[in-house]
């Protein structure tokens, strides 16, 4: 009768069973094998050193930033203002580099809010710039994303001047 053994060949079979065979063998005196691995009995054991309750340890895991690691909505807003500010006081809008324009405040804003909160943040810091001229024409931004009221924060600043206007938001969402 040809047996096939799990995919293997009869010989790759045996020579796997000979293989576990010697392994529990080789074991040293006052263990024993188990079907799922292997026990040990420690009263051979002479160099174990005190015996006593055994140390159990929680997760360390963060659900919730403490109260001082809260994201610091304010200090955003002062990033956004103090960069618009510096930065578009005398600008006027082109379409030809409003691109580049909103690609260099947002990244300026982001460096320096993550400056803010220091290395040991847990917030993914989000970034949305709109530049747009100034035509008398009204303009209503929005965005959505999942949000938990009580970790998760926003920052928000506008800029007008007689050419353009610029809408800065930060978002800071807390990593579990």
């Amino acid at each position: 009768m040809n047996r096939k053994f799990g995919g293997l060949g009869q010989k790759r079979w045996q020579d796997a069973i000979n293989r576990v065979s010697l392994n529990l063998k080789s074991t040293r005196k006052g263990s024993t094998s188990t079907r799922g691995g292997s026990f040990h009995s420690d009263s051979d054991d002479i160099n174990d050193g005190p015996k006593g309750p055994a140390v159990l340890y929680e997760n360390t895991f963060q659900l919730e930033p403490r109260d001082e690691q809260k994201f610091p909505t304010k200090k955003a807003e002062d990033v956004i203002k103090a960069i618009f500010n510096n930065n578009l006081r005398d600008k006027k809008y082109h379409p030809d580099s409003a691109k580049n324009l909103t690609t260099n405040l947002t990244e300026l804003i982001r460096t320096q809010v993550k400056q803010e909160l220091g290395k040991q943040n847990r917030f993914k810091v989000i970034v949305l710039v709109m530049v747009g001229s100034m035509e008398g024409q009204g303009v209503r931004c929005a965005s959505r994303c999942l949000w938990y009221p009580q970790c998760d924060r926003f920052a928000n600043y506008s800029y007008y001047n007689e050419h353009l206007f610029a809408v800065g938001t930060v978002y800071g969402v807390y990593y579990e």
